[in-house]
């Protein structure tokens, strides 16, 4: 079994969604999902994955490629899904698997919770597609200000964050080639059983983790090298500026999204 990943590659386009600012896209994504556990009924499910949809047609992503990214994630969604169909007890039986009893309410969470985890995941992801990781990073900072008042760095936690996004594509391709080794040392890593394939996957986690170290240990040493000290007294090439022309458009759709969230809510 192959390991692909793509979480944290940007997608260079020219799109409405890739001008726009760091900061009004990290916001609005953020608003966007800390919505979707507020999802509670068919027509708002609806409405957020119109919203979700419209987003990437804006960011100009293949719907292909997108897909590929979010392909990785589809175990999550399965482990999900079943966990809730077998251990939520509420409503009527549906059906029976032996001692497991499957519930109107297990199906239903079942339905709701893996969709709202999917598009939290297909929105973050969008993120990642459509901002320059340079530009995440200065976003994230500008964002995280006002957290230098209590003594925080924002510029520290920025930087963390950008580094751990950018060693995402690094590791999986790490992770890669560690099957490949496996492999040709006659593992078996296509087991269809999962508890076969993760206890075949338990030697690949050592090399990947002394492989995260020595990458760890060598960034510190070229940060230090370079004398990095934060973020304090640095300048930006491109300063960020909100525009009403290029983000206008995102933030009021946003608002005309939550308004619309709210108002199914109280009339459901």
């Amino acid at each position: 079994m192959a390991l692909k990943a793509s979480l944290g590659q940007y997608y260079s386009a020219d799109s409405p969604l890739h001008r726009a600012d760091p900061r009004a896209k990290i916001a609005c994504a953020l608003i966007f999902m800390l919505s979707c556990p507020f999802i509670a009924t068919p027509p708002q499910l609806i409405l957020a994955f119109a919203a979700a949809g419209a987003a990437v047609r804006l960011a100009h992503i293949p719907l292909a490629r997108f897909a590929a990214q979010m392909r990785p994630l589809a175990v999550f969604f399965a482990v999900t899904s079943l966990v809730n169909l077998f251990f939520v007890h509420d409503g009527a039986p549906v059906a029976a698997l032996g001692p497991l009893v499957i519930h109107e309410g297990g199906v239903s969470a079942a339905v709701l919770y893996t969709l709202r985890f999917v598009l939290m995941l297909a929105v973050g992801s969008l993120l990642l597609f459509s901002t320059a990781p340079t530009a995440l990073t200065d976003g994230i900072e500008r964002l995280l200000a006002p957290l230098d008042r209590l003594g925080a760095s924002s510029s520290e936690i920025a930087l963390t964050i950008s580094i751990a996004l950018r060693f995402v594509p690094i590791l999986a391709q790490e992770a890669r080639d560690v099957v490949d080794a496996q492999i040709a040392r006659g593992a078996t890593l296509g087991a269809n059983r999962l508890a076969t394939y993760a206890r075949l996957c338990v030697p690949m986690l050592a090399p990947l983790f002394s492989s995260a170290l020595r990458h760890a240990e060598a960034l510190g040493i070229a940060l230090e090298a370079r004398c990095y000290t934060g973020g304090a007294g640095r300048t930006h090439y491109r300063p960020l500026k909100i525009s009403m022309k290029k983000d206008g458009p995102l933030i009021a759709g946003t608002v005309v999204y939550l308004l619309g969230i709210a108002a199914l809510a109280l009339f459901a």
